[in-house]
């Protein structure tokens, strides 16, 4: 597998992404899976929030609007922790860097949006067998340090199932399941940077374990992605918080 990050313009609010990735990528050969930040679809999108209307207030207030739940400010950090999209986040996924004096949303339909790029890719670039992740960064408890996450994929069977298989020693395993999508993203997170790079684009070459697909994902299959609360292994940590309800969750 090799991952070479892609360097673009600078992107502005309510760029065209498709030409942007036009513009900065000649060819995609076939078995690649293409990387895009969340950010650049949020400034295609305008998901903007001017700085003035940004004061710590106004922010807790914007991350209330945009969690499903949310709890705090905690901490001396001031910061609060969300679930937006069934994923745990810090601050609804609302970031302020790389942002000129704006805060940046996640984008909107996600998904829909992921898809479309898969299908745009396929079209002009004359491929097969392609994927598409979109990428942003997470923490993780009790570790320094950010990493990539997916927020979304398309192409491609986003879990391995390895419940079933044997290991070394012949032990059958119950619960083990990878999860492809979110591997590829840490790799094309750590190659496209998170500073001044200005390469919000990855293409990954020849990703092992990658069972590809020519549609969409379906419904279970997206729903097969993710846990609830109560099942999750971290259940006595999550269910303890004392969540409010966003606006996303009505």
């Amino acid at each position: 597998m090799r991952v070479k990050a892609i360097k673009t313009k600078l992107v502005k609010p309510g760029d065209d992404l498709l030409q942007i990735i036009e513009q900065s990528i000649a060819q995609i050969p076939e078995q690649s899976v293409l990387a895009v930040t969340s950010k650049i679809i949020s400034y295609a999108q305008n998901q903007l929030v001017p700085i003035a209307a940004t004061k710590k207030k106004d922010k807790i207030a914007w991350v209330k609007k945009e969690a499903e739940l949310y709890y705090g400010p905690y901490s001396s950090y001031k910061l609060m922790l969300a679930i937006k999209n069934n994923t745990l986040c810090v601050n609804a996924g609302i970031d302020s860097s790389n942002a000129q004096n704006q805060l940046v949303l996640w984008p909107k339909n996600l998904q829909q949006e992921t898809n479309r790029i898969w299908q745009f890719l396929r079209d002009h670039y004359h491929v097969k067998q392609v994927g598409v992740i979109v990428t942003d960064s997470k923490t993780t408890p009790l570790r320094w340090g950010v990493t990539g996450t997916c927020l979304a994929h398309c192409g491609f069977k986003a879990l391995r199932e390895c419940r079933g298989d044997k290991d070394l020693f012949g032990y059958t395993l119950t619960m083990v399941q990878v999860n492809v999508a979110e591997a590829l993203a840490v790799a094309a997170t750590f190659e496209m940077g998170e500073v001044a790079e200005q390469t919000p684009l990855a293409i990954i070459n020849s990703p092992s374990q990658v069972e590809w697909q020519d549609r969409v994902p379906s419904k279970k299959e997206l729903d097969e992605l993710l846990i609830s609360l109560d099942e999750d292994v971290y259940a006595p940590m999550l269910t303890a918080i004392p969540w409010q309800k966003g606006d996303k969750l009505g």
